[in-house]
C-alpha cells in the first residue's frame, strides 16, 4: 500500500495503554479535536502529551473494535504551557513526576523542554533539584530524544519503524549515527532489511556507486545470500558476477574490493573442490573443523567390549528381534569406532539398529544422548527408543547473545557436553554450523553415530553435511538396503523406493495405505482435501483430523500452503462468538488454530502445562495449537510446553493446517495429504515427492494430477550446492 492510500490520522496521545520496551510495540489512544482513537504499531517511547501525525490502515480488533494499524509515524514535541506539562507530568521524563513537572513549567515556561535537552543544569533553580538529579533528567531525556530522532530517520527513508528497537538494542544511544556511517549494517540478520533497501539509504546519504564501502558491502551481502541457498562458499568468478549484476560496477573495481576483505579476515580464500573459493570466516571455520575432527574421529579404533557377541544376542533376545547381516553389521560397528554414519531408506531397519546401539552403549555404561535437528523430529526419537530426546539445540544450550546479536552455545570445548556417546536422527537436515557446534562440544573419546536419509531433502542451512560424509568414504559406513517383509507390505515404503529409483508408481492402484484421487483443477483439489480432513478420514479411516498433516511442494499458487490453510481453517476451526482472534498481516489467527514456529527463538520462554518444568527457547519447525488468546497474549500449546507471545510477536508464527514439504523434514505424521498439482520446477521435485510420502506412518493421498507426480519423479534436479566439506575429507 502506498502511503497515497494510507489514511492520515493527527492528534495528542491521551494515554499509552501498553508499551514493550523491547520491540517499541505499543497500544494508545489519540485525542483528535476531543475524540479518541486507538493506534497500534512500532512507537518506541511514545508518552501522553505528544503530538503525532500516523499514516496506516484500519483494522478491526474482535473485542476492542477499530484500531489504527499505524505504518507511518511523525512527532512533534508538545507546544504551549498545556502540552509540555501534560506530556512531562505523565512520567516520559524518567526523574520528573506531576509535582515537579510544575515547578519545571512554571520556572521555564515553553523552553522547558529545550532547557532539559540542552542545559539540564538550570534545573538546580527549582528547589529539591540537585545537580547530580538534573543531569539524570537530561541524560534520560536526551535518550528518549535519541528514540524519536531514529524513527524520524526511519520513517523519513520509508523503512521499518520496528527496526528501532533492535537497533537501539544493538548500538544503544549512538545508533542514528552508525546507521548513517553504514546503512549496509541494516543487511543483517537481525534487522532482516533486502539489500536494495539498504543501498538505496546508502546512496542517498551519499555513498557513492563506487565506494569501496558499498562495494565491499554488496560482496559480503552475496556470499551471505548464498548461505539461503545452501552454499558454504562461492567461487571466486560467480561471486564477481553477481555481484557485479548486483551493484551494477565492473568486475575490476570488485576485484579490489574483494582483496581489501581478504587482507582484513572479513573473508577467506581457498583452492578447494577444484574452485577458487570464498568463504564468510565463520563458514570457513565450521567446515574445516568438521573436517578436522570427523577424520580424527574417523581413524579412531576403539576396544570393543568383552563378549560382545554375547550382549548383542541379549539385545535381541530382550527386543525379540533377529538381526539381518547389515543391521549385526551397524550394532558391531558402534562397538568398535568412534564415529559411524548409518544409512538407508524407509523399511530397512534403521531404527532397529538405533535401537540396539543405544542398549548396546547402556550395556557398556556410556552416558548416551539422543538428538535430532527439530522439536518433532526428537519427539519421535524418544518415542521409537523410549528415552528422552531433545533438538541438538537444547542439548547444547542454545542462547541468544545480546551484545553480539548471534546464537550462541553454553556447550562447547570450554564446557563440553556429560554426554560418553552422542546419536543424532535426521542428520541429513543437519547444516554445516550446527554440526561444527555439536562437535566442539564433544570431549575428546565421545562417540557419534549419525543417522539419516540422504535422499531426502538437504538441510536448509548451508551445507550438504551428511551426504558429504557418506560420499567422500572416509568415515565408516553402515548403508542398509534390504526391505523388510513387514514392511515391504506396505505400499508407502514399496512406492517411495520406485520413486527413489526414478520409476513412477502406479497411481490406478490405491493400495492399502498409499492412493491417488487425480483432479486437475485447483478449487477441486482444495475441496478434496478439506473433505478429507474434515469427513472422509476421521469418519472411514478412524483417523481424526489432529493426527492428519497436509502438504504441499508450494507456498504460493492455487494449491499452495496459503490458500489450503485458508479453506482448512474455515472448514476446521470457523469463527465463533466468544473464540478469541487476532489479526497480523494477511493471516486472523483464532483459538484452535494449528500454527508453527518459523523461525529461532532463544529467549522465549515456555512452561510445562500442568507442571513445575520450565525453559528457554522455541525453535523453527515447531508446532503446537492455539489455546487463548486476549488482549495481551496469545497462549500457544507446543505438544505440553506453554508459550505466551505478545501480539507483536505473531510474526514468529504461521498457520500449520498445511506446511511445505521442506518444513515437514523430520517429522513423521499417522496420515499425509500431499497437494499436488503445480508448482516451480525446482519445488516440484523427485526429492520433495520422496521426503513427502516418507513422512506418512499409516496413510498417504496424494490429490492432483498424476502427470504431475510423474513430472516430478522424472525431475531429479538437484541444486549444486558449492561445500568443500567432502574434498577436505579425502585431501591426502
Amino acid at each position: 500500500m502506498s502511503e497515497q492510500e494510507l489514511e492520515l490520522l493527527e492528534g495528542s496521545v491521551s494515554a499509552v495503554i501498553y508499551q514493550n520496551e523491547e520491540n517499541g510495540y505499543t497500544i494508545l489512544k489519540l485525542d483528535i479535536h476531543g475524540e479518541e482513537v486507538t493506534v497500534v504499531g512500532a512507537i518506541a517511547g511514545a508518552a501522553p502529551g505528544e503530538f503525532l501525525s500516523v499514516r496506516g490502515r484500519w483494522t478491526r480488533h474482535p473485542t476492542y473494535g477499530p484500531q489504527m494499524k499505524a505504518e507511518i509515524v511523525e512527532r512533534r514535541l508538545p507546544q504551549g504551557l498545556k502540552e509540555v506539562f501534560h506530556y512531562l507530568a505523565s512520567g516520559a521524563v524518567k526523574g520528573v513526576g506531576k509535582a515537579t513537572a510544575r515547578q519545571i513549567v512554571e520556572e521555564f515556561g515553553e523552553d522547558a523542554l529545550a532547557v532539559i535537552e540542552e542545559d539540564p543544569d538550570q534545573l538546580t533553580k527549582i528547589k529539591g533539584i540537585t545537580q547530580r538529579r538534573a543531569r539524570k533528567i537530561g541524560e534520560a531525556f536526551r535518550q528518549q530524544m535519541g528514540v524519536r530522532r531514529l524513527m524520524e530517520f526511519l520513517t523519513g527513508h520509508q523503512l521499518p519503524l520496528e527496526l528501532a528497537a533492535p537497533l537501539r538494542q544493538a548500538y544503544g544511544d549512538v545508533a542514528l549515527e552508525v546507521v548513517k556511517a553504514n546503512p549496509y549494517l541494516l543487511v543483517n540478520e537481525e534487522f532482516e532489511v533486502e539489500f536494495s533497501q539498504a543501498d538505496q539509504l546508502a546512496l542517498s546519504l551519499g555513498v557513492g556507486r563506487e565506494d569501496p564501502l558499498r562495494l565491499e558491502a554488496g560482496l559480503l551481502f552475496e556470499l551471505s545470500h548464498n548461505l539461503n541457498n545452501g552454499h558454504t562458499f562461492l567461487p571466486r568468478r560467480k561471486l564477481l558476477e553477481a555481484t557485479s549484476v548486483l551493484l551494477e560496477v565492473s568486475g575490476e573495481l570488485l576485484e579490489e574490493s574483494l582483496e581489501a576483505l581478504l587482507r582484513r579476515g572479513e573473508a577467506e580464500s581457498e583452492t578447494v573442490a577444484g574452485q577458487d573459493a570464498v568463504y564468510l570466516p565463520a563458514l570457513y571455520d565450521a567446515e574445516s573443523y568438521i573436517a578436522q575432527r570427523i577424520l580424527e574421529m574417523s581413524q579412531a579404533e576403539l576396544a570393543p567390549p568383552q563378549g560382545l557377541d554375547k550382549l548383542i544376542g541379549r539385545i535381541q533376545r530382550e527386543q525379540h528381534i533377529s538381526y539381518a547381516p547389515q543391521q549385526r553389521q551397524a550394532v558391531e560397528l558402534a562397538a568398535s569406532r568412534q564415529v559411524m554414519l548409518l544409512t538407508g531408506g524407509p523399511g530397512t531397519g534403521k531404527t532397529t539398529c538405533l535401537r540396539g546401539v543405544l542398549a548396546l552403549f547402556e550395556m557398556m555404561g556410556l552416558e548416551t544422548a539422543l538428538a535430532a535437528p527439530t522439536g518433532r523430529a526428537a519427539k519421535r526419537l524418544g518415542e521409537l527408543c523410549s528415552t528422552e530426546a531433545s533438538t541438538i539445540h537444547r542439548l547444547l544450550e542454545a542462547g541468544f547473545d545480546l551484545h553480539s546479536g548471534k546464537l550462541v552455545f553454553t556447550k562447547n570445548s570450554y564446557e563440553p557436553l556429560k554426554a560418553e556417546a552422542v546419536i543424532v536422527d535426521e542428520t541429513s537436515m543437519v547444516d554445516v554450523p550446527l554440526m561444527a557446534a555439536l562437535l566442539d562440544a564433544l570431549e575428546g573419546d565421545c562417540r557419534l553415530v549419525l543417522v539419516g536419509d540422504p535422499d531426502q531433502l538437504p538441510s536448509v542451512g548451508p551445507g550438504s553435511l551428511f551426504a558429504d560424509l557418506i560420499r567422500s568414504g572416509t568415515v565408516p559406513t553402515v548403508r542398509l538396503t534390504e526391505i523388510f517383509r513387514q514392511a515391504a507390505q506396505s505400499a508407502i515404503v514399496r512406492n517411495a523406493h520406485l520413486i527413489n529409483r526414478g520409476e513412477v508408481p502406479d497411481l490406478r492402484l490405491n493400495q492399502g495405505d498409499f492412493f491417488c484421487l487425480a483432479r486437475r483443477d485447483p478449487q477441486a483439489v482444495l475441496d478434496t482435501v478439506v473433505d478429507l480432513c474434515r469427513r472422509r478420514l476421521p469418519e472411514r479411516m478412524g483417523i481424526p483430523t489432529d493426527q492428519i498433516q497436509v502438504l504441499s511442494p508450494t507456498r504460493r499458487r492455487g494449491t499452495g500452503t496459503r490458500a489450503l490453510n485458508q479453506v482448512l481453517q474455515a472448514a476446521l476451526n470457523p469463527p465463533l462468538e466468544g473464540k478469541g482472534e487476532r489479526r497480523f498481516g494477511d493471516w486472523v489467527f483464532r483459538a484452535g488454530d494449528r500454527v508453527m514456529q518459523v523461525r529461532n527463538n532463544y529467549d522465549i520462554l515456555w512452561r510445562e502445562e500442568g507442571g513445575s518444568d520450565s525453559g528457554m527457547g522455541m525453535f523453527n519447525g515447531d508446532v503446537g495449537v492455539i489455546r487463548f488468546i486476549d488482549k495481551e497474549s496469545i497462549t500457544v500449546d507446543f505438544d505440553g510446553k506453554v508459550v505466551e507471545y505478545s501480539p507483536d510477536m505473531l510474526g514468529e508464527l504461521e498457520p500449520a493446517f498445511a506446511v511445505t514439504v521442506h518444513k515437514a523434514q523430520g517429522s513423521e505424521y499417522r496420515a499425509v495429504i500431499l497437494a499436488a498439482l503445480e508448482g516451480a520446477p525446482m519445488l516440484m521435485t523427485r526429492g520433495v515427492l520422496y521426503t513427502a510420502v516418507t513422512r506418512a506412518r499409516e496413510l498417504f493421498i496424494v490429490v492432483g494430477d498424476p502427470n504431475a507426480v510423474a513430472g516430478m519423479v522424472a525431475n531429479n534436479r538437484q541444486t549444486r550446492r558449492y561445500s568443500g566439506l567432502r574434498a577436505r575429507l579425502t585431501m591426502e
